[in-house]
């Protein structure tokens, strides 16, 4: 097997851009707290600078290790009243810094390829939290923060991110901000499961101009239009009228009613569904239903054009996996799953730092090429966990070397082995964080 394309000029690129966008997030920060305050004095032994990058470095161990590996000589609690001092914004800033400045391009036949989805992270059991639920009769309730992320599935980077608190949790309205709120070119195409299925959902997407793939049900509580189709594998568009009223002309002429809180009669079980559209309204899509490697049917909805084809529709949405495997990788391979404090705030810090230097490690990762060799059984890629380690250490160091690194990266890999399946373990995961004798 021989290891192709080092381009040694990678990393110190992409380390610059990080560092810019350091930079960028520590004026914003001053610029916001104004000049009167000096809490993060260069002359402090831990400077903004500083905390960030080291927040963004940190490997898995504990505060009192993680200080000595960057050679501060400073306390845990120093550090932790340090954190204190900034917010989780000004990491949300930098994520979206580092964005800006490095603009994957990455596209399927010039669309970006977007996948929309959402992770919980666990944090440490403080009823007072407004991350804080109880579930039904248990005694003894949890904490924990969703984190909804729209991924790049092509270029294998983070692209916004909306973070709620549990009990709070609607990842419907998290994609309804996105759209409102982010400037989207016209040729990105969102990817999303059957929990974005709903006409308030297509009504969205179809009004911000953007285009979408979504699963959606084909039982008996299928939307209408579709419940109608036969079983078998299809392409077709379906168009039909949205109203939210019952009048005799409405139900003559066929439309569908969405039965919101307004037009049905309430109770403690009943809820609505939400249109914050005219009525009526009318719409169309594209039904796509194709059959599936266990003999299964699975189908989708889209609004992209008829040159996109329905076995390229069925691999797009397959490509939607890979914010599955990126979660994983988010939590295990850089550390969501051992977080260094214990408040909401220092959460939502450690998430962004999670995305921020996931970006930088893929970014790097995807320009190396590993030439795979016919002789052997399987393909092979990069071992992504290894990566991270490499990728962190590189920016810890100040003089760093790219070359030494990218091929570092391309020694350690790994065969891919499709088609492997794990049973998923559905219990409820706890919280494993490092305890300190300072509160965060």
């Amino acid at each position: 097997m021989k290891i192709v394309n080092i381009k040694s000029s990678v990393p110190g690129k992409v380390k610059t851009s990080l560092n810019e966008a350091i930079a960028d997030a520590v004026a914003m920060r001053q610029k916001e707290a104004g000049k009167a305050d000096r809490s993060f004095s260069r002359k402090r032994l831990l400077p903004i600078e500083t905390m960030f990058k080291l927040l963004l470095s940190m490997r898995g161990g504990s505060l009192k290790k993680e200080l000595v590996d960057a050679g501060i000589d400073a306390t845990a609690s120093a550090f932790v009243q340090r954190r204190k001092q900034m917010d989780w914004m000004d990491f949300e800033n930098l994520f979206e810094s580092f964005n800006n400045r490095s603009q994957d391009t990455e596209t399927f036949k010039g669309y970006q390829v977007l996948a929309i989805d959402g992770t919980a992270v666990n944090l440490p059991t403080n009823p007072k939290a407004s991350s804080y639920m109880s579930n039904g009769g248990k005694r003894k309730g949890y904490n924990q923060l969703h984190a909804n992320i729209l991924y790049d599935v092509l270029s294998k980077t983070y692209t916004h991110c909306i973070i709620q608190p549990q009990p709070e949790t609607d990842e419907v309205e998290a994609l309804w901000f996105m759209l409102r709120w982010y400037n989207f070119p016209s040729n990105t195409l969102i990817v999303a499961d059957r929990g974005y299925e709903s006409y308030n959902n297509f009504a969205y997407l179809l009004e911000s101009g953007l285009h979408f793939l979504i699963r959606v049900r084909q039982d008996r509580s299928a939307m209408r239009e579709i419940a109608k189709l036969p079983m078998m594998e299809l392409d077709t568009k379906v168009s039909f009228t949205i109203t939210t009223t019952q009048t005799n002309k409405d139900k003559a002429n066929g439309y569908i009613l969405v039965q919101t809180n307004r037009n049905r009669i309430q109770s403690s079980k009943s809820r609505g569904q939400r249109w914050d559209f005219p009525s009526p309204y009318p719409m169309s899509f594209r039904v796509v239903r194709v059959l599936l490697d266990t003999g299964q049917y699975e189908t989708l909805v889209t609004n992209l054009p008829s040159e996109i084809t329905a076995q390229e529709l069925k691999e797009l949405y397959h490509a939607r996996w890979g914010i599955e495997t990126a979660f994983r990788e988010l939590k295990y391979g850089l550390g969501l799953v051992n977080l260094h404090g214990k408040s909401d705030d220092f959460a939502k810090q450690e998430i962004y730092c999670a995305m921020t230097m996931a970006n930088f490690c893929s970014r790097i990762v995807n320009q190396v090429i590993i030439e795979q060799d016919d002789r052997r059984m399987y393909e092979y890629q990069v071992n992504h966990t290894m990566a991270v380690h490499l990728c962190k250490k590189y920016f810890r160091e100040e003089n760093g070397n790219g070359r030494e690194l990218m091929r570092n990266i391309a020694k350690n890999i790994e065969p891919v082995r499709p088609g492997r399946q794990d049973q998923r373990n559905l219990r409820a995961k706890g919280f494993t964080g490092f305890i300190y004798r300072v509160s965060a």
